[in-house]
């Protein structure tokens, strides 16, 4: 499904596409200390349970690479995270 858009409260529409996939991963542009950096996490995994945090995905020539939880941010999935509370 194509992404309209870097930034910014987009909803997430999963309408006619949800019931074809059994994984649906989130993918996601934000800016953090000066940075775009790319994040990504597990909507749906049919068939069993799933983690449900957002890590940063990080991509460089030896591969990707995929960190701990984004766990003192919040708004990732909007592009514009701050520290929670």
């Amino acid at each position: 499904m194509e992404q309209e858009g870097f930034f910014g409260k987009e909803p997430l529409e999963l309408k006619g596409v949800s019931y074809l996939a059994d994984t649906i991963l989130l993918l996601r542009f934000f800016e953090h200390r000066g940075e775009v950096r790319r994040a990504i996490s597990v909507v749906k995994k049919r068939g069993c349970d799933h983690e449900k945090t957002i890590r940063e995905l990080t991509i460089s020539g030896k591969g990707l690479s995929i960190g701990e939880p984004l766990v003192e941010m919040q708004g990732v999935l909007t592009g514009v995270p701050t520290l929670a509370v």
